[in-house]
């Protein structure tokens, strides 16, 4: 009977070692205890509970610590924060009045720049306005500044008085001769400035045009020694031609073509003129072809 009420009774006869194991855990994460030297203690299900309660018990005053220091330093971010920002948009601000003052002194000047201007160019206009010499009259005749005029000589010669009346009748022509003098001069004037002009014109260098040309020359067979055939092309020299890069490009069967680049003046140097001298080497040469032409 005793056996079968302890069998149904609830005591828990083995708390001591889970309070063991408890006070364990909690001295591996916050550290020991008690002293630096520790003594076995027999356990006690009573002190391993007092000790439990008390690691829970400094645990939460870790934490309410850990969290007046974090509103704490919250509290000082904040407070800082805010004056931090204020003192910067108050540089700024600052800043910008003085900016705007200098602009406005800037302003303020090339205002005063621009009257000045003003005023002189309203001088200058009432000035020559004022000094603006009379209309010609449209039965005036008006000599050219670079034909020379015979008229110029009437004051000298109003210095003899008895001849005066002599000179007016010989100026007088009723058949133009003096303008047909006048106009033989101009024109001869206007011929030597045209010629002039051509003259110049002929000494500057006009637009030379060239064309970038590739060529195609093919051999008879693929026993033709290629080497020569090109050192027989580059050979031919002319006046505006200039050879440039050059390659063997195969076809078939073992034969191969010989692609050649140059440069030519199109006023100097044909195609028809290019391909008749590289033919001419008949031991080589079977045909030129024209594979690009090009302006340049």
């Amino acid at each position: 009977m005793a056996v079968d009420y302890f069998l149904h009774d609830k005591i828990w006869f083995e708390k001591y070692k889970y309070d063991d194991a408890e006070r364990r855990f909690y001295e591996q994460m916050n550290g020991p205890m008690g002293g630096p030297s520790r003594q076995q203690v027999i356990p006690n299900p009573r002190n391993s509970r007092e000790n439990g309660a008390s690691t829970i018990l400094r645990d939460i005053a870790r934490a309410r610590e850990n969290i007046q220091k974090s509103l704490a330093g919250s509290a000082s971010t904040t407070s800082s924060g805010p004056a931090g920002d204020q003192n910067e948009l108050l540089s700024r601000i600052s800043h910008l009045e003085v900016e705007n003052q200098n602009l406005r002194s800037v302003v303020a000047d090339l205002q005063m720049a621009i009257f000045k201007l003003e005023s002189r160019l309203n001088a200058l206009e009432k000035s020559s306005t004022s000094h603006q010499p009379s209309a010609v009259p449209p039965t005036q005749k008006v000599e050219p500044f670079s034909v020379p005029s015979k008229k110029v000589e009437l004051p000298a010669k109003k210095a003899e008085p008895a001849a005066a009346e002599e000179d007016e009748d010989d100026d007088i022509d009723l058949f133009g001769s003096d303008d047909e003098e006048e106009d033989q001069e101009a024109a001869k004037v206007r011929e030597e400035r045209l010629r002039q002009y051509a003259e110049k014109k002929a000494k500057k260098p006009g637009l030379i045009a060239k064309s970038s040309i590739l060529l195609d020359v093919k051999p008879w067979d693929d026993e033709t020694d290629m080497a020569k055939m090109e050192e027989c092309v580059r050979s031919i020299h002319m006046d505006g031609l200039v050879w440039g890069a050059s390659k063997l490009v195969p076809v078939g069967y073992g034969i191969k073509k010989l692609q050649i680049q140059c440069v030519v003046e199109d006023e100097k140097v044909g195609t028809d003129i290019l391909e008749e001298e590289i033919t001419k080497f008949e031991d080589y040469v079977q045909s030129v072809d024209i594979a690009a032409f090009n302006k340049i």
